[in-house]
């Protein structure tokens, strides 16, 4: 399905939120914060450059185009990108362990249940190896997120813009600074013409190059039927407009029998200069244990399994998931 690398490298800063009112005597961290854009925001941008290039029909991307992320990949070597790891690997600086059912139970490999993870981050071409290998090839098989925050305070503002009641009130803005040598990655089905950008909901200006997907072992991934268990690389957002939920509710989906998952995460985009509804995703490297194999890629699920909101939630890679192995799952 998809068949461009779409990279985004910013010049200079990019906002993580719109910020947040703060008391001189109560500034607290990262309020508000959001970071990395969702494939909605490129998804948007192709629609509205294209619009303008008249490279494809309106109607035709309406139809074909889907996108996928947020990913990073290191600049010299951007097809082998980086990927969310399944929660049901653990992967710290001094020790790896792996969970695994047992008994219809999850149980720590090593029994080392204080063991914190101090990765989230995996190369595509390690996908599908132990935990245990991939320490073993840490410095270039996993990796921690290549942005750092940065704050900002304002403390006055035009009565036009955002203002505060307080007259010796503070505006904190989040921005985010990313690695001189990474950029973030995005799948496409459509090419965009590489070039500068305004990109994000502060319209600040980034690079973008696009290039075929050429990575043979990530093709192949994508391609592969999933069985019975599975691992999300983006977040994965089901249910209806009023309800969210951990798994898809339609009933041609098999049941879910186990899960490995954190807290849900706001998810909400802006289409068409409508601002949709609210809804909670699953986070990227939830794993799902399901009753009966599924026997199929992502890219061949039904639109119908996805929530739609004008269009399926598919289009935008909602739940972009690959194949993963569990131990104590047959």
């Amino acid at each position: 399905m998809f068949k461009y690398l779409i990279t985004i490298n910013p010049l200079g800063l990019m906002y993580g939120s719109a910020g947040a009112f703060l008391s001189p005597d109560n500034l607290v961290g990262l309020s508000g914060f959001k970071f990395p854009p969702e494939a909605a925001t490129l998804s948007g941008l192709m629609f509205s450059v294209n619009k303008n290039t008249k490279n494809f029909p309106q109607n035709e991307l309406s139809a074909n185009l889907f996108v996928a992320g947020p990913f990073w990949a290191k600049l010299k070597d951007k097809q082998n990108f980086y990927i969310p790891i399944p929660w049901h690997k653990i992967i710290a600086k001094k020790a790896v362990d792996e969970w695994q059912l047992k008994d219809g139970q999850w149980e720590l490999e090593n029994n080392s249940e204080k063991l914190e993870p101090d990765y989230r981050w995996q190369t595509i071409d390690s996908w599908g190896t132990s935990a245990k290998t991939i320490k073993i090839n840490k410095y270039n098989s996993v990796a921690d997120k290549p942005w750092e925050y940065v704050s900002f305070l304002h403390p006055k503002i035009k009565h036009s813009e955002r203002c505060v009641e307080d007259a010796d009130g503070l505006f904190l803005e989040n921005s985010v600074q990313m690695s001189d040598e990474t950029c973030l990655v995005y799948l496409s089905t459509y090419p965009i013409e590489s070039g500068w950008y305004r990109f994000g909901g502060e319209n600040h200006i980034v690079e973008i190059e696009c290039e075929e997907i050429k990575n043979k072992r990530f093709l192949k991934l994508l391609n592969q039927p999933i069985q019975r268990t599975f691992a999300l690389i983006t977040p994965g957002i089901w249910g209806s407009n009023r309800f969210s939920y951990r798994h898809p509710q339609h009933e041609s989906f098999p049941k879910t029998v186990e899960m490995l998952t954190d807290k849900p995460i706001p998810y909400r985009y802006r289409a068409k200069g409508n601002l949709g509804r609210g809804r909670y995703a699953v986070p990227a490297g939830s794993v799902y244990v399901l009753a009966e194999p599924l026997n199929k890629p992502w890219c061949e699920w039904e639109e119908a399994w996805f929530p739609k909101e004008g269009y399926s939630l598919k289009r935008l890679g909602c739940g972009l998931c690959l194949p993963t192995e569990i131990k104590g799952v047959a």
